[in-house]
């Protein structure tokens, strides 16, 4: 659709254009379960894998630039930085590109494949499941954790948010931009704001969604973070008179089902959606948590949580809540991958649990209790620790405009993590949605507020009070949808 010509019109500078480093064609790129395609342009980029050994191993990195449609557009591009983390940038762009059309009217798109993820020496292997690994000791965790990086095609060492941004920086210098505009989401803002530490000269504006503060130790508090985004849902239920009187307490139903489940597995029937074969296999309490928890990530997919707890608990039908759980485990499993995954946690997080005030009698209180801590701990006596500069934790302070976006309910990063990543930031704005959870990126008005704020590259008049008419999805009351 856009020819090559236009790629070398709308790169920063007339020099860069004429001779670009990196050479880039005509492709598409796919949404990994193939229903929608992007016309871009392609190529890849030569990097040690060891950023300390020029002369050593060498990876590449899959790029791909999605052209502005404005050939007289602007010269500074947005980057997409992927969460996970794990999920790579081109995978994640294809499933949200219509949030980002109104940039891509002025701005090319860039989008790097973080090393170790997509196509750029992807680190997958074969690995339990959240529902898997509850279910595991710790004994089978570690021969897990073995095989995994037996079948690694790289050096997991080198897999970090602390090299990713010397890559970034390196597929910049490739293809001429002078400035980069950064959209980070979830761990993304991680990367994000830790290149705004390291090449602060090459940022011209950055957006943090779903925000991760430098010094935050993931994990240490998920717990009780997605506790209180779940009583917030019971409570938003509680206060919404269709909710309510379909479902006049949800939060007991759900503690009647834990009590239940952990005292009894069910057994659960469900059909196979590729051969239509019916699977049976028992629902214990772990897979209950891991569904609580993935269903809390979205407001859409809260909006079922009362109705399957009702199905649950009142019908005695625990199909459809564990469908939806397999569904949406099974789309993380597929779009991230586990050896950079575990990299990165078992390298910028993990190290640091000991030094943490980890109160585990509060995290026991919760529904998911020490699940998800456990496991990290048992993968990461397995996993060698990477490399990780040593101010990666240090407060970022940055005069550049910073956009920061976070949802009320929000299930892994919550507001106040927004505003400890602001504190020390001199030109930032923190935008709260009201009742949404995790990604603020389509939600409402938020993609015009974001082409507003990349279009003037300031905070100081930018008009985003329709973001506090955004409203959670309504809840559903049956099967058939929400009350008329």
């Amino acid at each position: 659709m856009i020819c090559g010509v236009l790629l070398a019109a709308v790169l920063p500078t007339a020099a860069a254009a004429a001779s670009p480093a990196l050479q880039l064609e005509d492709c598409r790129i796919e949404h990994p379960q193939h229903v929608q395609s992007f016309a871009a342009r392609c190529g890849s980029l030569e990097v040690p894998e060891n950023p300390d050994a020029a002369a050593g191993r060498k990876i590449r990195l899959r790029i791909a630039v999605v052209p502005a449609l404005n050939r007289r557009g602007a010269r500074d591009p947005l980057v997409v930085l992927a969460g996970g983390p794990g999920q790579a940038a081109g995978d994640f762009y294809t499933a949200a590109a219509a949030a980002f059309a109104r940039i891509q009217r002025d701005r090319d798109i860039l989008l790097v494949d973080q090393r170790g993820t997509g196509k750029s020496n992807p680190l997958g292997c074969d690995f339990p499941d959240d529902e898997e690994l509850a279910e595991l000791s710790a004994q089978q965790i570690a021969q897990f954790s073995r095989r995994c990086l037996d079948a690694l095609a790289g050096d997991p060492r080198f897999y970090t948010t602390s090299v990713a941004v010397r890559d970034l920086d390196a597929a910049r210098a490739a293809l001429g931009y002078e400035r980069l505009n950064l959209y980070g989401i979830s761990y993304g803002t991680r990367v994000a704001q830790h290149y705004l530490r390291r090449y602060p000269q090459r940022v011209r504006t950055v957006i943090l969604d779903g925000v991760i503060p430098p010094q935050q130790i993931l994990g240490i508090d998920s717990a009780l973070i997605a506790e209180r985004a779940l009583q917030r849902i019971f409570a938003r239920c509680g206060g919404d008179p269709a909710c309510h009187a379909a479902f006049p307490d949800p939060a007991g139903q759900f503690a009647r089902l834990q009590q239940e489940i952990a005292r009894q597995p069910a057994e659960i029937a469900l059909p196979d959606p590729a051969t239509a074969t019916i699977e049976r296999s028992a629902f214990r309490l772990s897979h209950l948590q891991v569904a609580m928890r993935l269903l809390s990530y979205a407001a859409d997919r809260a909006a079922l949580i009362p109705l399957l707890l009702d199905q649950a608990v009142a019908k005695g039908n625990l199909a459809p809540l564990a469908a939806h759980a397999r569904m949406i485990s099974d789309q993380l499993s597929e779009a991230l991958a586990t050896g950079m995954h575990n990299s990165v946690v078992c390298t910028e997080d993990a190290p640091f649990f000991a030094a943490s005030a980890i109160d585990r009698g509060a995290l026991a209180h919760t529904y998911l209790g020490t699940l998800q801590l456990d496991g990290l701990v048992e993968i990461c006596k397995v996993w060698p620790r990477g490399l990780i500069d040593s101010d990666f934790h240090a407060p970022l302070v940055s005069s550049v405009p910073v956009l920061l976006l976070s949802g009320s309910a929000d299930p892994v990063t919550p507001p106040e993590y927004a505003e400890r990543a602001s504190a020390a930031l001199r030109n930032a704005r923190l935008l709260v949605l009201e009742g949404q959870g995790h990604g603020q990126l389509a939600v409402g008005c938020v993609p015009r507020v974001m082409a507003d704020f990349v279009s003037s590259g300031s905070l100081d008049a930018l008009d985003a009070k329709c973001t506090g008419n955004a409203s959670p999805a309504p809840f559903f009351i049956s099967f058939a949808g929400p009350a008329p």
